[in-house]
């Protein structure tokens, strides 16, 4: 098998299998960083970016934002 025909074996598994390719990419850099920075960072870290994940689908960038700028002003200086 050679380097062209390999590449296209590849290409079209993972175009058959985009979550299963999906879970092993996030295996292995969770592997990859329970191993370099320990598992508690790790936990932390995954923890952290759920919340910012949760964060910015409840926020719409532009209205939600606005709204929540708003909130936060006090009356006298609106």
């Amino acid at each position: 098998m050679d380097k062209q025909s390999f590449q296209e074996e590849v290409k079209k598994f993972i175009s058959r299998n985009p979550k299963r390719t999906a879970g092993a990419l996030l295996g292995l850099l969770a592997g990859i960083l329970i191993l370099t920075i320990g598992f508690f960072k790790t936990l932390l870290l995954a923890l952290t970016t759920l919340i910012g994940y949760y964060l910015g689908s409840r926020f719409s960038i532009e209205e939600d934002l606005k709204d929540l700028i708003i909130k936060m002003i006090p009356e006298r200086f609106k």
